[in-house]
């Protein structure tokens, strides 16, 4: 479909270190609060080590066999790499340039100050010397480097210090080496007395200026903080393992030994003390990063939080109670009354819980079943579920261990509710269960009801306060009997038969929305108006890239809106001068997938627990969920709408791969996520305005 020139794809790696620097621009916007800049700064910090550690990891795991491959972008693993590497050491840079040029100074003049180890008042001198003589001399253990000796592993991302020292009178001695893990010692920002304001000093600071406690008879060299990232992209052999459990161990015990894709070191440490370092840590050598400034940024998101300092932060949005919810009435008889639509985080998560609590503790409750794939630590939801078994309700969950780098709680949450009597169901075998489903069966008088809720997110109350995402929550029986067949195929022997309305991965979702599409073009190429409108986090599936090019050359309008990696490279002419593409970057992390096909004036509207990825249709189980109720329906064009339409929050993608700002910003302009709180605090307004004036006795005029 392209002209020969222009590749028709983006490489996706670099597509999503683009989506990182919109991430930075934010923490570099004067425009936002102090606090909220260091909180973007640190969300860019904790994405670049996740990037490492997977995408990084695995392609040097490609390079490593071998593999010479290109992707659809043209592009060979160590092409990639190569590229990577440019882009993160630059990004890397600005990241720590933002943080000291910028972001510290101006928070110090604000009042939330970094004290300097060395000249602490006589106060802070006597806590700083506390903290070592009482948390850190007695708990921190140093650890020799010497040759002929087995290296150390060093746990992954976490701070360590080394140091270079030789016996004290010695003028030119062997230098010696040790270092000292501090990661696990308490929080990194640690407080300190101060007449006014905040003040703090890292805990490394602290540990350097006592660090001769630790060595005595040497003389210290020289000091530097140093932080290992390891390869984190291993899969389970479920071929091999014994059971699920066991091989999920197997993994996370691997990632703490596995490559080292990025050694960082402070900037001033000498070149023969990296070398040391490098020499101890297989693979380092090739992949130093040298920082100018200070290691792992993400910690200073303890301070982004502290209380006292409203005028450094946003104006808090709370949640708003969904106005269609009557907070006193059972939530299966307002469900039975009508179909609910929740947009979170801007109204409250507390329906979805009440649905799953009022569920435990009903006596007409037969059956709950649902999938989870992230929860809180303390999550109310899993505590609800033990309720139910205690109850004699028949519980199934499927508790998916495979959710990356939430594997260790999911398999204490999944043990720790099969004591409780649940049905727990380990996974599904060759795949990620990724879809947002929970089935309540009820005895009724009128007979068995199902109940569903689906949604875009995770059963997580903690993130359905930063994340934005749908919750659906429905009676209808076609829905009710397509989520009993989802679950039957998931945790027995059944095949997924044909449902009545929802599409499943990897079965028939990629098929499905191919055939949306191309009722679309169907339509454009007889004259017809045609349209679509897709909201989702990333779009890197081949296939369905190819089929949107052709709807563009068809004339279907088509209006994306993707967060984060994008691979179709839009307003390509003969190609995709159809297609914008627009990526949303504000306070909230965008995360809810929906679409909007015009289909003849009769608009198919759905949402998903999917991104348009080759992951997700071919290696994950997925649902897409039809939404027919009017209302709901509506509700979902206006959100699409008006999240298309943001001109002061959006990112408009270019055919040669930038982004740039929307442009309109001020009087006219549009930030979609600032207008979705407003309408909801606007609708539960008029809601208790409305039940007033219904329920208030008539008062005669005097």
């Amino acid at each position: 479909m392209s002209d020969g020139k222009t590749p028709a794809f983006f490489n996706r790696e670099l597509s999503w270190l683009e989506f990182n620097q919109r991430v930075l621009e934010e923490a570099k916007s004067p425009e936002n609060p102090l606090l909220e800049r260091l909180k973007f700064l640190a969300i860019t910090s904790s994405n670049l080590d996740e990037f490492f550690m997977v995408r990084v990891g695995g392609l040097h795991m490609a390079r490593k066999a071998g593999r010479r491959k290109q992707d659809f972008a043209g592009l060979s693993p160590y092409a990639q790499l190569r590229e990577i590497n440019r882009r993160t050491r630059a990004m890397m840079e600005e990241l720590n340039g933002c943080y000291a040029d910028e972001l510290r100074p101006a928070l110090d003049l604000a009042g939330v100050r970094h004290a300097a180890i060395n000249a602490l008042s006589s106060e802070q001198e006597a806590a700083a010397f506390d903290l070592f003589r009482d948390e850190l001399f007695p708990v921190i253990t140093p650890l020799a480097i010497e040759p002929g000796k087995p290296a150390p592993v060093f746990r992954n991302l976490e701070l360590h210090l080394a140091i270079r020292l030789r016996k004290a009178g010695e003028v030119a001695g062997e230098d010696l080496l040790a270092v000292m893990a501090i990661g696990r010692s308490g929080p990194r920002l640690v407080p300190l007395p101060c007449e006014t304001g905040y003040a703090y000093v890292r805990r490394e600071e602290v540990v350097k200026r006592y660090v001769a406690n630790w060595f005595p008879g040497y003389d210290i060299l020289e000091t530097a903080a140093f932080r290992v990232t390891r390869n984190a992209d291993m899969a389970v052999q479920e071929e091999e393992a014994p059971d699920l459990i066991s091989g999920m161990e197997d993994v996370l015990e691997e990632r703490k030994s596995g490559d080292c894709v990025r050694l960082e070191v402070e900037e001033g440490a000498s070149t023969r003390l990296v070398g040391r370092l490098a020499e101890q840590i297989p693979g380092a050598k090739e992949h130093i990063y040298r920082i100018k400034g200070v290691l792992n940024l993400k910690d200073f998101m303890a301070l982004a939080f502290l209380d006292g300092f409203d005028e450094l932060k946003v104006e808090p949005w709370p949640p708003q109670p969904a106005p269609d919810i009557v907070p006193n009435e059972p939530m299966f008889d307002q469900v039975a009354r009508k179909d609910l639509l929740l947009y979170h985080p801007y109204q409250s998560f507390d329906p979805v819980l009440r649905f799953i609590e009022e569920a435990a503790a009903d006596p007409g409750t037969m059956a709950i079943k649902m999938v989870l794939y992230r929860t809180s630590s303390e999550s109310p939801i899993i505590a609800a579920l033990k309720r139910a078994a205690q109850n004699r309700v028949n519980v199934t969950v499927l508790m998916e261990l495979k959710a990356r780098f939430d594997e260790a709680r999911n398999m204490e949450w999944a043990l720790d509710l099969e004591q409780d009597g649940v049905q727990v169901i380990y996974g599904v075998k060759g795949y990620k269960t990724h879809a947002k489903v929970c089935l309540v069966v009820r005895r009724e008088p009128v007979g068995i009801v199902r109940y569903c809720h689906f949604g875009t997110g995770n059963y997580n109350e903690s993130t359905a306060k930063l994340y934005g995402d749908i919750s659906y929550l429905t009676c209808n029986a076609e829905l009710g009997a397509d989520a009993s067949a989802f679950f039957n195929a998931l945790c027995g022997y059944a095949q997924p038969r044909r449902f009545n309305r929802i599409a499943m991965a990897p079965v028939n979702l990629r098929d499905r929305l191919m055939a949306l599409v191309d009722f679309e073009i169907d339509r454009a190429r007889k004259g017809k108006p045609a349209s679509i409108m897709v909201k989702v986090n990333a779009l890197a599936d081949a296939p369905m890239i190819e089929k949107l090019y052709e709807a563009s050359a068809a004339g279907v309008k088509i209006r994306l809106n993707v967060r984060g990696t994008c691979c179709l490279r839009p307003g390509v002419e003969g190609m995709s001068e159809n297609i914008e593409v627009a990526s949303i970057v504000d306070r909230y992390l965008e995360h809810a997938r929906i679409l909007y096909f015009h289909h003849g004036g009769k608009p198919q509207v759905f949402i998903a627990s999917a991104d348009w990825m080759p992951r997700n249709f071919d290696k994950r189980l997925e649902l897409l969920v039809p939404v027919d109720d009017p209302a709901c329906k509506k509700r979902l064009i206006e959100i699409l709408e008006t999240h298309v339409s943001d001109t002061e929050s959006s990112w408009i993608l270019q055919p040669d791969g930038r982004y740039n700002r929307a442009g309109r910003m001020g009087e006219g302009g549009v930030r979609s996520q600032e207008a979705m709180y407003e309408q909801a605090c606007e609708a539960i307004a008029a809601a208790r305005n409305s039940r007033r004036t219904r329920f208030e006795p008539h008062r005669p005029a005097k």
